[in-house]
């Protein structure tokens, strides 16, 4: 079972039930995947940025804090997807 990198309507994980790398659903998750690994690259980017910057004002870094976050949550899915867990 592969977790899929994004939630059904309910909030619950999804997972797809298939040993083919080249269906339909396993490329788009491959392919949601890389795009949330690049976002996650410009997003620590940018929180790098705005930390180093001493005028950074508290909205600054609430909303690099709050992406970070957010990108953290789709690299760990993403990790968890790789080694093979169902959580």
């Amino acid at each position: 079972m592969r977790l899929l990198p994004w939630a059904g309507a309910d909030g619950k994980p999804c997972y797809l039930s298939s040993d083919n790398p080249d269906s339909l659903i396993s490329r788009l998750a491959d392919d949601v995947e890389a795009a949330q690994l690049a976002s996650a690259e410009q997003v620590l980017a940018g929180a790098r940025a705005v930390l180093g910057d001493p005028k950074a004002g508290e909205s600054a870094v609430r909303f690099a804090l709050t992406r970070a976050v957010e990108s953290l949550g789709d690299v760990l899915r993403i990790a968890v997807s790789r080694r093979g867990e169902t959580r």
